[in-house]
């Protein structure tokens, strides 16, 4: 057990301080793949060097892409344009990262030569035939295993097809447009509820023409990239567990500069309001087509809500930290429609029971959600099976347990939020990694 690498936090609610979080991990996985389909070279300030988005750099570097990342501040992306990527050598090692792996399937689905795609052993266990079906309605030879990586890509002149997406996931929805990029003609992709539109954003910062609007999104290709600036925003995924914290103070709170505010992003921000949480968002402005702002948030008291359904997919990344919230909460919390959670990085809804009853909570199970009562949190051991948000939630709600908590395998924090343990310790969490 001394090998497992593990989070322990010692109870105490003294936070406060203004900090910037890590660069959005959905638009620097976006900002490589679109830079390197340019024609001329991209510069991405802002970057996130954590490990999910450096496994899609590599992966772009082994398609034949030259990225500078000397100076990780400021990458430097030599643009290929839409054909000029190469076969690689060997399968490209997409780490932990379902976002690098099924958004590059949709680039490499319209390339004239033949791919596989691989991972972790968690990346290994994600479903893939939710993109593979499109792809393959677009022409593309995509044969998974069992279902999961390893994904086998025969690249084709792909053609535009009209899709109804069966799941709200910009993962799938992003894919289909990346390969709709090579397709002659209009791809339209069609979603039950809506998802982060960073893919649609992006496309037009790079000169692509998107029509997007009343859950329909739409590209035609084939198109061409320009080369750009984009700067990458503070992760709103990341700022939350900050949020948080400041919300559980007794202190001062907490400010965050420079965040993405995205609307299809602030599901988690409008959670935490439904639970009195006092947020406020101050100086608005736009960066490379994203909104952004500083965040704050205040000691709150925090009161158990039923989630509305039509806010669950638009804070599916952050519901790990508004189950663990809600155990901290006067009341109870009831969520439901979030079955997309045990498809993630692990089955976040198991997961999080499990952990929470060790902790001492009140929690009813259902195939799509969970009912917590809250209330006085338990010290104890709790293990993230390997999922960085489910150890980052912990490890800011353990701040209001009776004893210390011990978060278990706790390697894949670095995947979002490099130097977490750091910078939460700036902010006075009495969180110790070892």
């Amino acid at each position: 057990m001394s090998e497992v690498a593990k989070i322990i936090v010692q109870p105490g609610r003294n936070i406060s301080g203004c900090v910037r979080v890590p660069g959005d991990k959905s638009i620097s996985h976006r900002a490589l793949m679109l830079g390197a389909l340019a024609e001329g070279q991209t510069l991405i300030y802002g970057f996130l060097a954590g490990e999910d988005c450096l496994a899609t750099l590599c992966a772009l570097r082994a398609l034949g892409v030259q990225i500078d990342d000397s100076d990780r501040k400021l990458i430097k992306v030599a643009g290929v344009g839409l054909k000029g990527l190469r076969p690689s050598a060997g399968p490209l090692d997409m780490g932990n990262s379902g976002t690098g792996l099924r958004l590059l399937a949709g680039v490499l689905a319209g390339q004239s030569f033949n791919s596989e795609l691989t991972g972790d052993e968690s990346l290994l266990k994600r479903p893939m035939e939710r993109i593979a079906k499109p792809l393959r309605r677009m022409g593309a030879e995509i044969e998974t295993t069992d279902g999961c990586p390893p994904v086998h890509i025969r690249g084709e002149s792909l053609h535009p097809i009209v899709f109804q997406s069966p799941v709200a996931s910009a993962q799938v929805k992003s894919a289909v447009l990346l390969a709709g990029l090579y397709a002659d003609g209009t791809t339209r992709v069609q979603e039950p509820a809506v998802t982060r539109d960073h893919t649609e954003r992006m496309l037009q910062t790079f000169g692509v023409q998107v029509q997007s609007g009343d859950l329909l999104s739409e590209v035609k290709g084939p198109a061409k990239l320009t080369a750009c600036e984009v700067h990458v925003p503070g992760d709103l995924s990341s700022a939350a567990f900050v949020l948080a914290a400041g919300c559980l103070s007794q202190s001062d709170g907490v400010s965050i500069e420079s965040v993405g505010i995205n609307p299809t992003r602030i599901g988690v921000i409008e959670i935490l309001r439904l639970m009195g949480a006092d947020i406020n968002i101050e100086a608005p402005s736009i960066e490379s087509g994203e909104p952004v702002a500083t965040v704050s948030a205040l000691p709150s008291s925090l009161q158990g809500v039923v989630i509305p359904a039509e806010l669950v997919p638009l804070a599916i990344d952050e519901l790990p930290l508004i189950f663990a919230l809600a155990a901290c909460a006067e009341g109870e919390t009831i969520i439901r429609g979030a079955e997309e959670l045990r498809h993630k990085e692990s089955d976040r809804i198991a997961i999080m029971v499990s952990n929470l009853l060790a902790l001492g909570v009140e929690v009813e199970e259902f195939p799509d959600g969970v009912r917590i009562v809250g209330g006085q949190l338990q010290g104890g051991t709790v293990n993230s099976a390997g999922d960085h948000r489910i150890a980052m939630a912990f490890a800011v709600v353990a701040m209001c347990a009776t004893q210390p908590i011990t978060i278990l395998d706790t390697d894949n924090v670095a995947t979002s939020f490099p130097d977490f343990v750091t910078l939460m310790q700036s902010l006075g969490l009495r969180v110790t990694d070892a």
